[in-house]
């Protein structure tokens, strides 16, 4: 049967800015995804790597000091803090396209809605490694009229404390846009994280390898460093409506998930062989 979200995981999710559905991809596909993103990192997939953004953790672990963003390949090591671009992978695309995450779409955007995706991305805190990821909300209020609503992340590891886990206030997505002086609407200073996000109201989102999380992007969130000797992998997706537009009215042009024009992975394969 396919796994739907219950009504009460969904009145969760509207309440809280999250909720945690468990493990989706297979035992099979699971160790698949982390093999290829592994192969991916240290360049011997047969992938387009010029599509794809690449970004070498930092030296420091300090969020503003780490290495440039761009596309390509930068070197056979496992210490990738992000690549994104993963849709145009066959695999990674399969696995976007499961029918729970469509019909996860359909209940936020609408049955009938084209969905495209925003960023497909790989998240990396390397063992004993890691980037120190400031308190903010994920919008691009520069980039989208109307911002995306919907993140479904993917634990590739076990998330914990230790590792630089996600943290999260939760309910903070009622709070609508926090910091919308910023020039992406999204990072916090000093006085707003001192106003929003008190220990207290802190939740850390401990995760078993494999298990999906649904993400509001409004939601404010944070991760530490990773303190252990195993890497924190997780594959986070940004699913938009394909109609939406520039705040000059433009369309974006993401590549379409759901619906018709949607990427084939059997199409991508071929691209490579």
């Amino acid at each position: 049967m396919t796994q739907l979200v219950t009504e009460k995981q969904w009145q969760f999710y509207d309440e809280y800015g999250y909720v945690v559905l468990g493990k989706v991809a297979s035992d099979g596909q699971h160790e698949a995804l982390c093999r290829r993103i592994d192969q991916i990192m240290l360049g011997t997939a047969k992938v387009n790597y010029d599509k794809m953004l690449m970004q070498v953790d930092s030296d420091n672990g300090k969020y503003h000091e780490f290495n440039e963003q761009t596309q390509g390949h930068k070197g056979s090591h496992l210490n990738y803090r992000k690549i994104q671009d993963l849709e145009f992978d066959p695999l990674f695309l399969r696995y976007m396209q499961n029918p729970l995450f469509e019909d996860v779409c359909a209940h936020v955007y609408g049955p009938e809605t084209v969905i495209s995706c925003n960023r497909a991305m790989f998240m990396n805190k390397p063992a004993q490694r890691g980037t120190q990821l400031v308190w903010h909300q994920d919008l691009w209020s520069k980039t989208f009229a109307t911002p995306p609503l919907l993140t479904v992340y993917t634990a590739l590891d076990t998330a914990t404390r230790d590792n630089g886990c996600v943290q999260i206030i939760p309910g903070s997505h009622k709070r609508g846009m926090i910091n919308p002086e910023h020039g992406a609407g999204f990072l916090l200073d000093e006085d707003l994280v001192a106003k929003h996000c008190s220990q207290e109201q802190v939740h850390h989102l401990e995760l078993k390898a494999g298990e999906v999380a649904l993400l509001h992007n409004l939601m404010l969130h944070s991760s530490g460093i990773n303190k252990t000797d195993t890497p924190r992998r997780a594959f986070s997706v940004n699913y938009m409506d394909a109609d939406t537009r520039s705040p000059e009215g433009v369309p974006t042009n993401f590549s379409i998930i759901f619906g018709s024009g949607s990427l084939v992975p059997e199409h991508l394969e071929a691209a490579v062989t």
